[in-house]
């Protein structure tokens, strides 16, 4: 009985590891976009069970992607407080394990995405998948400018949800792709000003590690917040949305603004926890708003 009990803990352990290379609680946010993005385009209904089919195809992309970032980082996530305790730096995987589950997961939700919507829709995951990996992935080791790199495939999960839905990109799909592609570089700022000391251990030159005093890193917060107000506007100037959705993202809008001018003026702990904070709280919300006000 201890051997099962003890042979059942290790099987459970493993299956979390795995869990943990798809970064499950992350990729929440990409799907309630992919679903946004769906939403938004008012095309062809999918039926639930596609739909779901379809969602579930985006995390399963997301997640291997996911892990296979996680394989090419293994050895500068051993070097940061943060990361280290991670299933391949912590050595309770192989690189090979989480090279396989990673390309597995990945190629299984290509499929999905393509038998449950379209092969657009696959496309547009592929190409997220590929971006992440195989550009912004490696070129995190060489420039400050990954960051932005990183917002492309970051951005790309409505874009998702509107192929699936209409099977054609329009300009909705990009003003969807250009809102989440703003969104994300103060919030990605914020992760790299807290995290500085880490990433510059692991030698990621990010902007608040070579530029030390923040200046730049806030400066550059406040210019993407400050763009990301009349973009976040542009779906009820488009007829996207109504008047509900204008005032709504208009006030989410001017309170990121003003998180991430109080970051740039303190460059504080405190102040980059808000900001980071205030964008997971942004971007859920502006899409809620988004689609009641579209019902």
């Amino acid at each position: 009985m201890r051997s099962e009990a003890v042979a059942l803990a290790q099987t459970r352990t493993r299956t979390a590891d795995y869990v943990a290379l798809a970064k499950p609680r992350l990729n929440v946010l990409v799907v309630a976009s992919t679903a946004a993005g769906y939403a938004m385009a008012d095309g062809d209904s999918l039926g639930a069970v596609r739909f779901a089919a379809m969602l579930l195809g985006t995390g399963l992309v997301a997640g291997g992607a996911s892990a296979l970032n996680q394989v090419i980082e293994r050895d500068a996530d051993a070097l940061m407080r943060r990361t280290r305790m991670r299933p391949l730096p912590d050595q309770r995987l192989l690189s090979i394990e989480a090279s396989v589950f990673g390309a597995a997961i990945s190629l299984t939700g290509l499929l999905m995405l393509a038998a449950s919507a379209n092969l657009l829709a696959a496309a547009v995951a592929l190409a997220t998948l590929i971006s992440y990996v195989a550009v912004y992935t490696p070129l995190k080791r060489r420039s400050s400018f990954a960051t932005v790199i990183g917002a492309i495939p970051g951005a790309l999960p409505p874009v998702i949800g509107w192929a699936a839905s209409r099977g054609e990109l329009s300009s909705g799909a990009w003003v969807l792709f250009g809102i989440m592609f703003l969104w994300q570089l103060p919030h990605f700022l914020a992760i790299a000003w807290i995290f500085r000391e880490d990433y510059a251990r692991a030698g990621f030159p990010m902007l608040p590690v070579i530029e030390p005093d923040g200046r730049s890193t806030g400066r550059q917060a406040i210019v993407y917040a400050a763009a990301l107000v009349p973009l976040s506007l542009a779906p009820t100037l488009m007829g996207l949305t109504g008047e509900v959705y204008f005032a709504g993202a208009l006030g989410l809008g001017l309170a990121f603004l003003y998180v991430a001018f109080r970051f740039a003026r303190t460059r504080s702990a405190r102040d980059a926890r808000t900001l980071f904070f205030g964008s997971i709280i942004y971007l859920p919300v502006l899409w809620i708003v988004m689609i009641a006000n579209k019902l």
